[in-house]
């Protein structure tokens, strides 16, 4: 409670105590008992609260969140300046005042009841370039401009939230959307959707004495048969999906089957190649060893060793008349030639 309100409440007691002892002099006076002192006090009271009224009704408080519209009789109608916080005297009758808030204030638009200023379905319905409708909830931050509430109240007074902010806000959402196509506004384009409505909302509202805070969109909605299209469009996404995961799931088998046999025709590869390598090595040996067997082999050596070969297979010896008892033995000296047969003439 400000002082302008203990004034008038004080004003409103002294009222009511004058009435009082002048109800109390008159039943005293009916009586015939004096009503000097009852008369009196009832003179007081009454000065005391045309004083308190009349206090009341020039001093005027204006709160720190608001600023005061002096209306007037005089030329013009109203002062050029606002009142501002603390304060006034103004005259009684000849003027009076009008507070406005320059608090912020927020204008919900929305579906849901009970959610915005408008009861029940408040959204705002607008057309994409593709021609699909959505359905918007939204909300306007504003305030009045303290600088300009003069002028505010002459064009406005007290309708600008229905005359000003809503029609504006309704008709820049709707101008704003029509520029993007449905996906778009959903996902892509959105925010900038967003900036571009605050933008020439705030200069719509600057121009009608109004500041704009901040915009909300604070929700997108769409028609029940895009609703269900769109429902539908992400099934077959999702399956598309899972799909091309099945594909790549069985590419990335077939990868490993093909590194497996890869691996197995490697290894298949090295021990053929092992093998290879060890025959080549025991051939080798085997060449070499023949060689040094070779160069080893000397006649006599040959002859003892046709003896150890024959020996122990010998139980009887033929020997024609004539010949040397032991049979000659090969020479390992020089080829054997072979003899042309002679003819008999």
């Amino acid at each position: 409670m400000n002082i302008v309100d203990v004034i008038r409440t004080l004003a409103g007691f002294a009222w009511l105590g004058a009435i009082g002892f002048g109800v109390l002099a008159v039943i005293r006076a009916s009586r015939n008992q004096s009503a000097k002192a009852t008369g009196s006090t009832v003179i007081v009271l009454l000065v005391v609260a045309a004083i308190l009224t009349t206090l009341g009704a020039g001093l005027v408080f204006v709160e720190a969140s608001e600023r005061g519209v002096v209306r007037t009789i005089r030329a013009g109608g109203i002062r050029s300046d606002a009142l501002g916080p603390g304060l006034h005297w103004i005259i009684p009758v000849v003027e009076s005042v009008v507070p406005y808030s320059i608090s912020n204030q927020t204008y919900t638009m929305s579906a849901v009841a009970g959610e915005g200023q408008v009861q029940g379905d408040d959204s705002i319905r607008a057309r994409t370039k593709d021609g699909q409708e959505v359905i918007i909830d939204a909300s306007v931050i504003y305030q009045i401009d303290p600088a300009k509430v003069v002028r505010l109240h002459i064009v406005w007074q007290n309708r600008y939230q229905d005359g000003i902010v809503r029609p504006e806000a309704r008709g820049v959402i709707r101008d704003a959307v029509s520029q993007y196509g449905v996906e778009e506004v959903v996902s892509t384009k959105r925010a900038e959707m967003v900036q571009i409505i605050s933008d020439e909302l705030s200069a719509s509202l600057a121009q009608n004495n109004l500041l704009l805070l901040d915009f909300v969109l604070r929700d997108i909605h769409f028609s029940e048969g895009y609703a269900a299209a769109v429902e539908q469009k992400q099934i077959a996404e999702q399956q598309a999906q899972q799909a091309a995961l099945t594909v790549e799931q069985k590419k990335q088998e077939a990868e490993q089957a093909r590194q497996v046999a890869q691996g197995q025709a490697d290894a298949a590869v090295i021990a053929a190649r092992g093998a290879a390598e060890a025959r080549l090595i025991q051939a080798e040996a085997e060449a070499r060893a023949n060689q040094l067997l070779a160069e080893s082999l000397t006649p006599a050596l040959v002859q003892y060793q046709y003896v150890l070969r024959l020996a122990p297979g010998v139980q009887t010896i033929f020997i024609p008349s004539g010949n040397q008892f032991i049979l000659p033995l090969p020479d390992t000296s020089t080829p054997p030639t072979a003899t042309p047969p002679t003819t008999t003439p």
